[in-house]
């Protein structure tokens, strides 16, 4: 190993020899954060203020649109600093606190989305029974436990990522504190985290996957079961909208990391690996307030309610 110094902070230079692209990523990445903060929070507000919106379905898409902030106020604000800025360091705390915190949280959206997909299974194929099914108990535990799995891999990771050795190697080639980027600079054995990895993404990523799909079967089975022409209209719009996140989700980050990697390619990889990070949280708002005719109803139910304030 040798007498290698600790090292106490990494350098990002993941664009940082392309000083005029980091300017207009700065402009773009700046209007689709405050896009994202006031879709997701509006979308929040929403769900809360208008009772007709307090079911499972509204209540998981809450916590998705609070998920959506989080895990881009984990990444975007230091990077909208590092474009302006020369300094492109990271402490090294502050690096284990910011992939914990986006990994958590990417874990715990792919949990949230089987979550999602088995509570519109469960409205379409057994609408009877779905109040007694999904209760109140069910839901807010399904919720508790998506956060906790995704952040019970997030901290082990985290944890068996910055206790292993660096050698004196800080310089992150990449734009955040991500882990794949991380495991390039340790000098050792990485083998039982890639091992511990590859697990994670079976039971992060595969299952919920294999549980959407499976869901989905048998939600289409059931639509094309009904009769009427209109039923199947309405049975297929409540659960359009989580299927076009899911597709946008899975098929994004499927397409990042399935391409093939090249030196030549390194800056279409860094724009590609930061739409995946913002594009999806800007568009979750957007396609539920447009494919979803409760929301559409209650906003403008919200305006009217205001206008009719402001005139009195």
């Amino acid at each position: 190993m040798g007498n290698y110094s600790a090292v106490t902070e990494f350098l990002l230079v993941g664009l940082s020899q392309y000083p005029e692209l980091q300017r207009f990523l700065f402009v773009l990445c700046l209007i689709m954060y405050k896009i994202i903060l006031l879709g997701n929070s509006l979308l929040i507000i929403i769900s809360i203020l208008d009772p007709r919106l307090h079911t499972p379905m509204y209540f998981f898409l809450g916590n998705l649109s609070f998920l959506d902030i989080c895990y881009t106020s984990s990444f975007i604000p230091p990077m909208l600093v590092m474009f302006m800025s020369e300094r492109i360091s990271i402490s090294f705390l502050g690096c284990a606190l910011q992939m914990v915190i986006s990994l958590g949280l990417g874990s715990t959206e792919c949990v949230l989305l089987a979550v999602m997909a088995y509570d519109r299974y469960v409205a379409i194929c057994n609408p009877l029974r779905y109040p007694i099914i999904m209760n109140k108990v069910l839901y807010m535990h399904l919720a508790v436990w998506s956060w906790a799995i995704g952040y019970m891999n997030s901290l082990v990771q985290t944890v068996m990522t910055m206790v292993l050795p660096f050698c004196g190697n800080n310089v992150i080639d990449h734009l955040t504190c991500e882990i794949l980027a991380l495991l390039k600079l340790v000098c050792s054995d990485i083998s039982m985290n890639v091992l511990i990895m590859t697990v994670a993404s079976i039971i992060i990523l595969v299952v919920p996957l294999l549980l959407i799909f499976v869901s989905y079967i048998f939600i289409l089975s059931s639509i094309l079961r009904i009769n009427s022409a209109e039923g199947r209209k309405k049975a297929f719009s409540t659960c359009s909208a989580h299927l076009t996140v899911v597709i946008l989700f899975y098929g994004s980050a499927l397409f990042m990391y399935t391409k093939p990697k090249s030196k030549n390619t390194k800056v279409s990889d860094e724009i590609i690996g930061l739409s995946y990070g913002v594009i999806t949280p800007m568009l979750n708002p957007i396609i539920y307030s447009l494919r979803n005719k409760e929301v559409k109803e209650a906003v403008k139910k919200i305006l009217k309610r205001h206008l009719h304030l402001t005139k009195v």
